[in-house]
């Protein structure tokens, strides 16, 4: 079973793939593909340069690049693909894999902002301002499309160990 994870920064999808580990699936990051990419292209690894370099792919090859060049990566049938961010990338999947579930995890704004103050990633953005910027950014690329037809939907507004306990039953079910 391919898991496609698709949510907002600082929405939970990093507690997901540390629970799906734990059960033994592999995890294909798309943000690390993204990463390596700027990297390549002798860029610094901060939310402007990823943002901006993932969106002028999308704008040149189409909305489906980054799930193209996940592709090489998935190596096992029971793997999480963590970062979907666009309906182009899920035909992509689906195209490609006969077991294809969307999962998406939804958090308020209010309560992503606080979680990505705390954890402070080298990607993340330290400004209610940049961070509105972001989630605009990617709801532009699709992203609440994404979430809203998912497959499965999972609300992340209470503690870790309540969130921890709805990814375990969707893993599951799955």
């Amino acid at each position: 079973m391919i898991i496609g994870l698709a949510g907002m920064p600082g929405s939970g999808k990093g507690v997901f793939v540390e629970t799906a580990k734990k059960r033994g699936f592999d995890v294909v990051r798309m943000g690390d593909v993204v990463w390596d990419f700027v990297r390549k292209e002798g860029l610094k690894i901060n939310d402007e340069n990823v943002g901006k370099t993932a969106d002028l792919e999308r704008k040149k090859f189409g909305y489906g690049i980054w799930a193209e060049r996940t592709l090489p990566f998935i190596k096992n049938k029971k793997t999480v693909i963590d970062g979907i961010r666009s309906v182009e990338e899920i035909k992509v999947f689906r195209r490609c894999f006969q077991e294809f579930t969307v999962v998406g995890i939804h958090s308020s704004p209010e309560t992503r902002y606080r979680r990505i103050m705390k954890r402070e990633r080298i990607d993340d953005t330290f400004s209610k301002k940049s961070f509105d910027e972001r989630d605009r950014r990617e709801l532009e690329w699709g992203i609440g499309k994404v979430i809203a037809l998912a497959d499965v939907v999972i609300v992340n507004e209470r503690g870790i160990d309540d969130f921890v306990r709805k990814v375990e039953r969707v893993l599951e079910k799955v």
